[in-house]
């Protein structure tokens, strides 16, 4: 079984184009499976569901997933008490998942359902994890693009595994990288990270990606930012071994600038004097004990949010595929 986890967030512009390209996939993807049992009865059987997380959506994006669950019995609808983020709706989906592949697809269209065909082969051919390489961003600004590369080279430079560039999290992943991810606890998540933390045999599949269908991007620049820090601070020590580097480089600047002010004291008739060096060193310093602070507080609170063990996510409800409603 193929299961597809879609996270929705106010997207009741795009579900309804979604939820059809994606069928027509899918449906096609099942006959071709029906064509290949027929000439080779040894050929392995193909079915599929869709999960769609409903991530506290403010608009009508509950009921259009609801009319979907009615009218399809493979779909599942998990609906979150309220918005948790992309990462806990994508991590909910990944849970209410029953198939030994698993595709992650956003409801915005950008990454083009067609292209789960391709990444079901390569899974068949004993990749683990086959996650899309954007060659091309239609609709996109040039201060998008650039923030965009920026932050996967800044990402990848930083953290201790490596995570593929221009890589995001459309993907798919078998059954044993669910079970892996499932397993990590960690409530900042950046599961394209998470997924190169547990290895397994990975491959990126080149892909166009589209632009929006309808409705405004779900990531804003300060939110990009937040999630570059996230995956920072969460898959890296390397900020902290620049505290180091940088009270060593502040003693040694120090260390220069007294040697050099007893020199001319001692040996001209000159000698340090004036304010103004004196105002600029203060400022210097106190900005790298301010930025000290604040990268220490970061995995400060990283360890204050873990300590707690709060859940991911909380689900409202869910219409489970096949059956009716059920709470939880």
């Amino acid at each position: 079984m193929l299961s597809v986890v879609v996270p929705c967030y106010n997207e009741q512009e795009s579900v309804a184009a979604c939820h059809a390209r994606l069928t027509a996939v899918l449906a096609g993807m099942e006959a071709a499976s029906r064509q290949s049992a027929a000439s080779a009865p040894a050929a392995r059987g193909f079915s599929w569901e869709i999960i769609y997380v409903d991530d506290g959506s403010r608009d009508h994006t509950g009921l259009l997933l609801a009319g979907l669950h009615a009218a399809e019995p493979r779909v599942t609808v998990v609906s979150l008490a309220r918005n948790f983020g992309h990462q806990p709706a994508v991590t909910a989906g990944l849970a209410a998942a029953r198939g030994g592949a698993i595709a992650i697809l956003d409801a915005d269209l950008q990454d083009p359902p067609e292209v789960l065909p391709q990444m079901l082969a390569l899974c068949r051919d004993g990749y683990d994890v086959v996650y899309g390489v954007r060659t091309v961003r239609d609709g996109e600004s040039r201060f998008k693009l650039w923030t965009a590369k920026l932050f996967y080279r800044v990402l990848s430079h930083f953290s201790d595994v490596q995570i593929p560039l221009d890589a995001g999290d459309f993907r798919m992943i078998n059954r044993c990288v669910a079970d892996a991810l499932l397993a990590m606890p960690e409530r900042h998540r950046l599961l394209r990270a998470m997924c190169s933390w547990v290895g397994f045999r990975q491959t990126g599949l080149p892909y166009h990606r589209e632009a929006r269908y309808a409705g405004s991007t779900k990531y804003p620049f300060w939110r990009m930012v937040n999630l570059a820090f996230d995956g920072i601070f969460s898959f890296s020590t390397v900020p902290l071994r620049m505290l180091t580097y940088l009270g060593l480089l502040a003693a040694l600047l120090a260390f220069i600038g007294v040697v050099w002010a007893l020199f001319v004291r001692l040996f001209t008739h000159h000698w340090v004097q004036g304010w103004a060096t004196l105002f600029i060193g203060m400022l210097f310093l106190s900005g790298l004990q301010m930025i000290s602070l604040g990268i220490m507080g970061e995995y400060l609170g990283r360890v204050y949010t873990e300590v707690k063990q709060r859940p991911l996510y909380v689900v409202a409800s869910t219409l489970q595929a096949g059956a009716g409603r059920g709470k939880t």
